[in-house]
């Protein structure tokens, strides 16, 4: 058995040893879980079979080893996560990521990123501006505001993987490998319960890591949002909708310019100062009356949410074309799910798995018979007259 498994699916599953113990019914002890995934024994074939049941998957699983490697770029925290936590949120990234790599597998999308992994040198904010207008151009994106973000991603083989965890996380970026040190894909991580303006631009951030390599006497985080910014709302679309110079924009106008871009209103406002539309000081009088109304954390007319459809959409599709089964489909997607296939497909399935003897049996008998049936219909229209 493959202890490093077993304990990443559990940390995947937001269980510590005890809750584990317990939803297994205290047929073994918190103890015992411990030894079974540092190697220092193995589980019974009953509690095995428990185990699988529990968290999710077939008891094979746990012989398996590890399919990917993941590299993490860059990881922005508002404060210290504790230890567990941090191991939680890596085994729970990696579980996904190798599903989704599985996916791309059969879908024989792997190897198709079209993404320059840290290519963009950026030595000012301007380089930051200047590769975000050229990964626009090459994703073939326009100057117009992007309706949903991680569709957009996830159409350019990126991954979007959306965490449950404490408001210390903001988001993270990896490299994924296969264990040949072959790159696979890439992901995009940020936190679940997010407002959906301030989601968009940490997963333009996060995009900013991947595709940039930041000089050392540039702040990183600072290139990236800025990065992100561009991405989101391009300056030649920004000086058409707002001008060169403002000496005044009022709320409504504000407003609207979130609806259009997705851009919170403190981002909008940021990002009219970097292009030199508003003075610093008119930026810092914005801000002040955005703390006066309540509106640091919880602006209004929030976006809807954007969420990641891409795995449950792909592996439903597998699913109908037989390429995976059930199972796996349980895996991946952590729920029950009522299939209702037509006849033709389940014996054409049950077909598939027979021995191949057997299938050049049976479809030479069925060939016998269409045969047959065509000889028998001649002979009914073989005797009669022709009629023009």
């Amino acid at each position: 058995m493959n202890g490093q498994r077993l304990q990443q699916l559990r940390l995947a599953r937001n269980l510590s040893l005890e809750d584990l113990a317990v939803q297994l019914g205290g047929i073994i002890t918190k103890q015992a879980i411990s030894k079974y995934e540092h190697g220092k024994a193995n589980p019974t074939p009953t509690v095995l079979a428990k185990l699988g049941n529990v968290l999710g998957v077939n008891a094979s699983y746990f012989f398996t080893e590890p399919s990917i490697r993941v590299e993490f770029i860059a990881c922005r925290q508002s404060g210290v996560l504790p230890m567990r936590e941090v191991e939680r949120l890596a085994s729970e990234i990696e579980y996904e990521l190798e599903n989704r790599v599985e996916i791309m597998e059969l879908l024989g999308k792997v190897g198709g990123i079209r993404i320059p992994i840290q290519t963009f040198p950026v030595r000012s904010m301007d380089d930051a501006e200047k590769a975000a207008e050229s990964l626009r151009s090459s994703w073939e994106l326009g100057l117009e505001p992007i309706a949903n973000v991680t569709e957009t991603l996830e159409s350019n083989y990126i991954c979007v993987v959306n965490v449950e965890t404490d408001n210390d996380f903001d988001g993270v970026s990896a490299k994924v490998y296969d264990q040949e040190n072959n790159l696979k894909t890439v992901a995009l991580v940020t936190r679940c319960n997010v407002d959906t303006v301030r989601q968009r631009l940490n997963l333009t951030h996060e995009l900013g890591h991947l595709v940039m390599k930041v000089s050392k006497n540039l702040d990183e985080e600072d290139a990236a949002f800025r990065f992100g910014k561009a991405f989101l709302a391009p300056a030649r679309r920004i000086f058409e909708d707002v001008g060169k110079r403002r000496a005044l924009i009022q709320l409504q106008e504000l407003l609207l310019l979130k609806k259009r871009y997705g851009l919170s209103i403190q981002a909008l406002l940021r990002r009219l100062f970097e292009l030199k539309i508003i003075t610093e000081l008119y930026c810092r009088e914005w801000n002040s009356t955005i703390n006066k109304l309540g509106w640091k954390k919880h602006e209004p007319e929030d976006w809807d949410t954007e969420k990641s459809y891409w795995l449950e959409k792909h592996i439903l599709r597998l699913f109908a074309e037989g390429i995976i089964d059930q199972n796996a489909v349980k895996r991946i997607i952590q729920c029950d799910v009522e299939f209702d296939l037509p006849a033709s497909v389940i014996q054409r399935r049950q077909f598939l798995k027979l021995p191949l003897e057997k299938r050049r049996q049976v479809l030479a008998e069925q060939a016998a018979r269409v045969a047959k049936r065509y000889e028998e219909a001649k002979e009914d229209f073989g005797g009669g007259d022709i009629v023009e």
